[in-house]
């Protein structure tokens, strides 16, 4: 479906392949590790539980713990191994990160996991290729994640894979000025820099508004925003501010000077966009309903009896929850083994066929197309297409 005239997309912060060995559902977790044998793994959970994006680093934990339930048969245990998983806040600090990092390398942890945040991501990476442990990233979405060394993996979508969704709601871009309005840090920069790379392919031009990361007043920038005079705004924004910036662009009529493109944020979004919400088109990584497989029910479930509401970044807890489990249950305790076991890996996850790109561990997936529906009141999200997994993967890292 393309875009009607004008359409948002609003992005949250922050990839059909035939080859299946699915992830182990109920009752079917067990198997002999061809790694070393272990009675416990340890496995860190480094996330944002407090700071600017603890609903995000919620929304994973929560997708996480179904994730680990749903792929052991609820046993908590990996072929007799047990996973010890403990939980560690960054407070969305890249210092907090690498200490905590490096005190649970220290005490001999095989296995982190965790973060919303792109700075700390790639933080974290850094320590795994340095002290060679297997690290998996949840929904920071830079894609400086990919191919960056051969312990780093990742359980959610990329800003490349935002971006050429935004691709697929759009006839031609030959020629067009395209402006990425966004934050001016690894999140935003990263998605500046995937837009060049991908609509850039496209024979767009590329120009951007970066805005500091602690700014709250977003009127200068919004009039930036229309003085440049673009054919195309791709937004990229998370966090608490995300409210006041639409509200800024809104009141400056940034709409009414060109479609603005986003992608489809988390629950607490969904009111951000005023009456034009309707009228709007949005990229979308998740929203409850979106895939419809068993694997996705199943998740929906485990998380509405533990007394929460899935959301945008849930599918990334649960991915990551399946991913350790199958690196322990291939590699048990030896990295080397657990690598070679996610590389390649293709499963069914709460998005459908998912699968873990031996080259570079891009994470295929597939995305959505989505609009803003009145539901009793509220503005609720709506499927209109998904966009296929092989659609939208990322060009191989070289």
């Amino acid at each position: 479906m393309k875009a009607t005239k004008k359409f948002l997309m609003a992005a949250a912060l922050v990839g059909g392949l035939t080859l299946s060995a699915c992830a182990p559902g109920p009752g079917s977790a067990g198997g002999g590790a061809t790694g070393t044998a272990a009675e416990t793994v340890d496995v860190g959970i480094v996330y944002s539980k407090t700071g600017p994006l603890a609903a995000y680093g919620e929304a994973y934990y929560e997708g996480l713990q179904a994730g680990i339930d749903y792929a052991t048969g609820g046993t908590g245990e990996v072929g007799g191994t047990k996973l010890n998983l403990t939980y560690h806040d960054d407070g969305g600090d890249p210092d907090k990160a690498v200490s905590v990092a490096k005190d649970l390398i220290g005490q001999d942890y095989k296995i982190l996991a965790g973060t919303v945040v792109s700075g700390i991501a790639l933080k974290l990476a850094e320590q795994a290729a340095q002290n060679k442990v297997l690290y998996i990233s949840g929904p920071a979405a830079t894609d400086a994640i990919q191919g960056i060394n051969k312990y780093t993996f990742r359980s959610g979508r990329q800003s490349l894979q935002d971006v050429a969704t935004a691709g697929t709601f759009v006839d031609d871009l030959k020629g067009k000025k395209v402006v990425v309005f966004a934050q001016d840090n690894a999140f935003g920069q990263g998605n500046l820099a995937a837009v060049k790379a991908v609509l850039g392919a496209k024979g767009a031009t590329v120009d951007s508004v970066l805005v500091p990361e602690d700014a709250t007043e977003f009127t200068p920038f919004a009039r930036q925003l229309i003085d440049a005079k673009p054919d195309l705004v791709f937004a990229a924004w998370a966090g608490a501010t995300s409210g006041s910036m639409w509200q800024a662009l809104n009141q400056q009529g940034a709409f009414d000077a060109a479609p603005v493109v986003t992608g489809l944020g988390d629950a607490a979004t969904f009111g951000a966009y005023g009456a034009a919400a309707g009228k709007i088109s949005f990229l979308n990584h998740y929203f409850p309903g979106a895939a419809g497989n068993d694997v996705e029910k199943a998740m929906i479930e485990a998380v509405e009896a533990a007394g929460k509401k899935p959301d945008l970044f849930t599918p990334d807890g649960f991915v990551a929850g399946q991913l350790i489990v199958q690196a322990v249950k291939e590699g048990g305790s030896d990295v080397e083994a657990m690598v070679s076991a996610l590389e390649g890996y293709s499963f069914d996850g709460p998005k459908g066929k998912t699968t873990v790109r031996a080259s570079d561990h891009a994470l295929i997936q597939d995305m959505y197309q989505a609009k803003l529906v009145q539901k009793d009141g509220k503005w609720t999200p709506e499927l209109v297409e998904v966009v296929p997994a092989d659609s939208v993967a990322p060009a191989e890292a070289k």
